[in-house]
């Protein structure tokens, strides 16, 4: 599917704001596709797609969650982790992506996993380093994410459950067990 073809599928589901996100997301994974050599055309789908869910109603993605037999736990959770993995099942059913490495993408982009593949963090960082997001630790991670991947996604995650911790959130396993895995890697 081309750029424009995917932007136009996605924009109809997206604010104007989250639409901006979403170019800044798509400008940031082809940067650091290029720089980690992950495949940019992928990481361009992924990250036009990577929020295609993010205003279906909760009550849609909870139910899709139940019916498509993803984790159960994840009701459980923050509804912010949701949209990833519904969104990847969306964008095969609604736009006819069938890659399960773009899909694969989308689905942890929130929550990351252990084993992360290249396109996988790639699509994860870019969501949390595009150029507008604002918050505390974001400039250190992007000054990383010139040099090293994998230790601006170990920051990043650091960052995240940190946050979590703070504002007293569960934190969902999978991100405790990213976390664990990449610094079980860099050691």
């Amino acid at each position: 599917m081309d750029r424009e073809k995917a932007l136009n599928i996605v924009k109809q589901q997206l604010t104007e704001h989250r639409y901006q996100h979403t170019i800044g997301v798509m400008e940031t994974a082809l940067w650091l596709a290029k720089k980690y050599g992950a495949d940019e055309k992928k990481a361009e789908l992924a990250a036009i797609f990577h929020d295609y869910a993010k205003f279906r109603p909760k009550e849609e993605m909870a139910r899709i969650i139940r019916e498509q037999g993803m984790e159960p736990a994840l009701l459980e959770y923050n509804s912010e982790l949701w949209h990833a993995p519904v969104g990847a099942f969306l964008a095969e059913k609604e736009a006819g992506i069938a890659d399960r490495e773009v899909l694969d993408a989308i689905t942890y982009h929130t929550s990351g996993r252990p084993g992360m593949s290249v396109l996988e963090k790639v699509i994860y960082l870019a969501d949390y380093i595009e150029p507008g997001r604002h918050f505390p630790g974001v400039e250190e991670v992007r000054e990383m994410a010139r040099n090293d991947l994998d230790q601006a996604l170990i920051q990043s995650v650091k960052n995240t459950i940190q946050f979590l911790l703070k504002k007293g959130h569960p934190v969902y396993p999978d991100t405790f067990y990213t976390y664990n895995d990449l610094v079980t890697q860099e050691d």
